[in-house]
């Protein structure tokens, strides 16, 4: 039975799942009907954060135009364009094993592509999730629903996984940033 999460609640990941290594993050969203005629294209990241909060350089952004980090730690399963349908609309693998000493946190964003040309923002979007299931068994361990909560922001921080000692925890963030994918690189220390 997954763990339902509130807006900053912590929760322990790999402590009580032992030996839990390989996990998949699924994010998830619907629009809201809108006449500006124009899709919605909606595209998850993953930012591995050195102690600082900010990444050591660009190949610990992982997104649709880097799949991998350069350690197998971290894989985006590539760009959905839509998010029509059901379920997860983008995925990101992680094997918590191979993520580098020095990556303490892996931050998971949304961004709204191209949000400012097409007079779109996170007010326009419902239904968002973020989950955490077992690579392989799909056996949901954590979902964090969204709700309601943004109207202008076109970029948001879903949630973090970050090292505890030798485990590793989720914590909920649900943080709106206006600027899109620009200012979420700016946040974690990449030029844009």
């Amino acid at each position: 039975m997954a763990i339902s999460l509130q807006k900053g609640q912590k929760v322990d990941l790999t402590k009580t799942n032992p030996g839990l290594t390989k996990v998949v993050v699924g994010l998830g969203w619907d629009t809201n009907k809108y006449d500006g005629g124009q899709d919605f294209d909606l595209d998850a990241a993953a930012f591995m954060l050195s102690e600082s909060g900010k990444v050591n350089n660009e190949a610990d952004f992982v997104f649709y135009n880097n799949l991998t980090h350069q350690s197998g730690s971290v894989s985006h399963l590539g760009d959905n364009l839509t998010g029509e349908g059901e379920g997860d609309d983008e995925q990101i693998k992680v094997d918590l094993s191979k993520v580098p000493a020095g990556i303490n946190k892996i931050s998971f964003t949304v961004t709204i592509h191209d949000a400012q040309q097409r007079s779109q923002n996170f007010g326009q979007v419902s239904n968002a999730f973020i989950r955490i299931f077992k690579d392989g068994t799909e056996e949901e361990l954590i979902r964090y629903d969204l709700g309601e909560d943004f109207s202008v922001e076109t970029a948001v921080v879903v949630g973090e996984l970050y090292r505890h000692g030798a485990e590793w925890k989720f914590n909920a963030i649900g943080s709106g940033f206006q600027g899109g994918l620009a200012a979420l690189c700016q946040n974690f220390g990449l030029q844009v």
